[in-house]
């Protein structure tokens, strides 16, 4: 904590210090404005995190809003700044245009936040996928399975958001919904409040649902209960057969399984064990993680999501490191897996490059 703040603080300051040298700011700007707005920008998230339960909503939403988003606009800032400064010794070389440059960066990082927001704000897009399951059914041909992640409901995704896109998915006509995890954020108390709106999702085949991280965060914790209780139906290294010769299995987060927290050695083995071997079987995992495991295992399809493909360029190329499935569809060893890269955000309320998503994806019988 100490560590990251003290990096946020060092951000703000070179990035403060940096614009002040840029002829425009300096010539319009008041230096004492451009000190207070440094100071806001700097405070606004600890701010709204700090004062919840003392200002109202309708203040806290909106600082807490500015802060994250500017956690987006910094990074694209001091890079922008720090490759001028690399460019010019610092301003030593190129004496006449690196203080033009520099507001050269500071103008890119501002197109970047506009593009973001509107990205990030905007209604998630459908994706649309054609999946062909040993072991399904005839009878079961043309099955949709509309899969929704990372909500992050809380103070910056709320009742509005939630009730569009249940009705989004509502016009997708599912047979069934599954919920890939990370539904609340997980920094509030007030945020199980948004969770009755989940009651609105409807299918023949049920709304399921797997665990994410954020379900064991902060004061919340406990998710499934709390997921059970909005009428999703959670499996946690357990398997149901929805219909005949159709499976979900789903597992707790893997993310916490590689950090030795999950609750068994093997959640995709205890997942998978007993099922029917007749019948097609759908994974369902917060992580993409383990995927060669599932496809050992005899799984047809396998569903995560969790990594957001990066949601903010270039972070997704730093989140690739951990996660080699970021987004889209895959084939393992012959097993199709399909990473969702969010139908929410999470921190800043942007998406550079990455827009939101909501999966349709229709099973075919093999046969």
């Amino acid at each position: 904590m100490r560590v990251g703040l003290l990096l946020w603080t060092v951000g703000n300051l070179y990035v403060f210090w940096r614009a002040w040298t840029v002829p425009l700011l300096a010539r319009r700007v008041p230096r004492r404005l451009l000190v207070a707005l440094a100071v806001l920008l700097w405070g606004s998230y600890f701010a709204a995190r700090g004062l919840e339960g003392v200002l109202p909503p309708a203040v806290l939403g909106p600082l807490e809003l500015v802060g994250a988003d500017w956690m987006a606009v910094l990074f694209w800032s001091a890079a922008g700044l720090l490759i001028v400064d690399a460019l010019t010794a610092g301003g030593f070389l190129f004496r006449r245009w690196a203080p033009t440059a520099r507001g050269g960066a500071l103008a890119l990082a501002g197109v970047f936040a506009v593009i973001a927001v509107v990205q990030g704000t905007r209604a998630p897009v459908v994706r649309d996928y054609e999946v062909r399951l040993a072991g399904l059914p005839r009878d079961a041909d043309r099955t949709i399975v509309v899969a929704i992640s990372d909500l992050h409901l809380g103070t910056l995704i709320g009742e509005r958001w939630l009730a569009a896109r249940v009705r989004q998915v509502a016009d997708l006509r599912p047979d069934a919904i599954v919920v890939l995890g990370d539904v609340l954020e997980g920094d509030t108390p007030s945020e199980s409040g948004l969770l009755p709106g989940l009651r609105s999702l409807h299918a023949p085949l049920g709304v399921w649902a797997v665990n994410g991280n954020h379900e064991h965060y902060g004061r919340q914790g406990g998710g499934s209960g709390r997921l059970e209780e909005a009428g999703l139906r959670v499996l946690v290294n357990q398997w149901a057969e929805v219909r005949p010769g159709l499976v979900f299995a789903g597992v707790e987060d893997l993310t916490r399984h590689g950090r030795g927290r999950t609750t068994v050695a093997d959640p995709i083995g205890q997942a998978l064990a007993g099922r029917p071997t007749n019948a097609a079987t759908v994974l369902l995992s917060h992580s993409p993680l383990q995927a060669e495991r599932a496809a050992r295992g005899g799984v047809a399809l396998m569903l995560g999501a969790h990594t957001h493909d990066g949601q903010i360029w270039p972070f997704g190329y730093f989140t690739a490191r951990n996660y080699p499935l970021m987004g889209g569809r895959y084939d393992v060893n012959g097993m199709p897996a399909i990473v969702c890269r969010g139908t929410g955000t999470w921190g800043p309320r942007m998406r550079l490059w990455r827009p939101s998503e909501i999966l349709r994806i229709t099973l075919r019988s093999a046969a």
